[in-house]
């Protein structure tokens, strides 16, 4: 079973990736967990003429690097095969995107990640991602 979770570096999405690798680990089967980290870019698009060229990717890719280090770390201690996408853009969107391409069969997320005051205004990326995703979502409290 191919599963992909979506790491943000909360306790929300930790206790995701714990879910996955027990999920693993209870399958017996050579399921492999990918982590994903989506940054949402849209809001430097204007700051990028003013900054040198791979400023701004660089600053991402850290920030995504510190996502998924806890994540890493709890599954490298569960002994569970995985690996890790970087991405930036629209982040519901490109986390069903990466699920499509990858052929995922279960996106695992955590029901509510860093942002507290924007969900109420633009719905979270788990709502999102639940609910116009063709694959079967688990979502962590």
């Amino acid at each position: 079973m191919k599963i992909l979770v979506a790491v943000d570096g909360s306790p929300s999405s930790l206790r995701a990736t714990e879910f996955a690798a027990q999920l693993a680990a209870a399958l017996r089967s050579k399921s492999k967990i990918t982590l994903v980290s989506v940054h949402d870019d849209t809001g430097f698009k204007h700051i990028k003429k003013f900054t040198p060229k791979g400023t701004l990717e660089d600053y991402l890719r850290e920030l995504s690097d510190k996502d998924l280090s806890e994540a890493r770390k709890l599954l490298d201690k569960a002994e569970v095969a995985h690996d890790m996408i970087i991405k930036t853009g629209h982040v519901a969107e490109e986390i069903m995107r990466a699920a499509k391409v990858g052929k995922f069969d279960l996106i695992v997320l955590g029901a509510k990640g860093r942002t507290g005051f924007g969900d109420l205004l633009l719905g979270s990326v788990s709502q999102r991602v639940a609910s116009a995703s063709k694959l079967p979502v688990t979502l962590i409290k």
